[in-house]
């Protein structure tokens, strides 16, 4: 699978636990059932994995931490704030580059209509190609 079948995959898992749970809980409630909801369609999740920086051929496990990786290939953020902003976005562009990744999705679960609360995030991912979502 692609970058974009499995954002699908995320967005549409995204969509199920939000319809399900409501908005504005903490954003630990909304990783612990997208995590079970992504297993349960056979993708690989890793939670909370420090992203290293590397320095003078040194590499520190410090720098970073993300919420989800799914499948080696797409980067999840997850929040639970009044508006995404820019602030929200930068960092996850960050964990991109240094992952060497090319997809990101951050999803704000406090919004009462979901899509409203979703943004993707490229490094270097042909557009052109993506599914909407």
């Amino acid at each position: 699978m692609d970058e974009n079948e499995i954002a699908k995959i995320v967005v549409d898992s995204a969509f199920k636990s939000h319809s399900r749970l409501g908005p504005r809980l903490l954003e630990s409630v909304y990783k612990a059932v997208l995590c079970h909801e992504l297993s349960r369609r056979a993708l690989y999740v890793k939670r909370q994995i420090a992203i290293p920086i590397v320095y003078d051929g040194l590499k520190f496990d410090e720098g970073f931490r993300v919420d989800l990786i799914v499948n080696d290939k797409i980067i999840v953020e997850l929040k639970c704030v009044e508006q995404l902003s820019f602030a929200h976005k930068k960092p996850l562009l960050i964990y991109l580059r240094l992952a060497q990744m090319r997809l990101g999705l951050l999803i704000n679960f406090s919004q009462v209509l979901l899509k409203d609360g979703i943004r993707r995030v490229v490094n270097g991912l042909d557009e052109s190609r993506a599914s909407p979502g």
